[in-house]
């Protein structure tokens, strides 16, 4: 493992093997659970391989391959009444979600740049795999769908780093981890216990 990744113990973050496995509703269920204990701040990453680069999910995309202008861009969530995920982590209860669109090779950049925004006693619930390969964060929980056999290259990556692996029955298993999870502030210090 790379000595040189940012330790990040205030954060939870999560992965997932494909797209649509519930990401956002296991987030939205952390928030919810600890929104009224601590400020919560949420963060959805998309990893872009190249500036102006064709959608990587191919067709036509959405075009947020294509409009990043620099390295990374970070743009807080503030409008709750919309069908997106970071709208969706706003209505669930976080004080504040920030996207960050970040070019494969600056995430450590651009992760730092929203570290600076985000106070040392908030409670950050991430939705990203890649980030994983430049942060240590307090725990990695990886949501594995099993119905799909493929898995996305990033989460490849990174799925033997995950602290937990959510498979199978995904309401029950989600159910029981939200559970599970403990938040300890130690002198203005976050730390995630499972």
């Amino acid at each position: 493992m790379n000595k040189d990744l940012i330790s990040i113990e205030q954060m939870l973050m999560i992965g997932s093997t494909g797209r649509n496995s519930g990401k956002t509703t296991l987030a939205s269920a952390l928030i919810n659970k600890f929104k009224s204990d601590i400020k919560v701040i949420a963060l959805k990453v998309t990893t872009i391989e190249h500036k102006n680069g064709k959608c990587q999910r191919g067709g036509e995309g959405c075009g947020v391959c294509t409009n990043l202008k620099e390295n990374f861009e970070l743009i807080e969530e503030v409008d709750c009444n919309r069908n997106k995920d970071t709208s969706l982590l706003l209505s669930a209860g976080a004080d504040k979600v920030y996207w960050l669109k970040c070019l494969k090779g600056h995430l450590e950049e651009g992760i730092n740049y929203f570290m600076s925004k985000v106070p040392s006693d908030a409670l950050i619930i991430c939705e990203s795999n890649s980030l994983r390969n430049v942060v240590i964060p307090g725990y990695f929980v990886m949501i594995k769908n099993t119905e799909i056999n493929s898995f996305k290259e990033s989460a490849s990556k990174v799925i033997d780093m995950a602290d937990f692996i959510i498979e199978n029955d995904f309401n029950k298993s989600l159910d029981m981890f939200v559970s599970n999870v403990e938040v300890e502030e130690d002198e203005r210090n976050i730390k995630i216990k499972y």
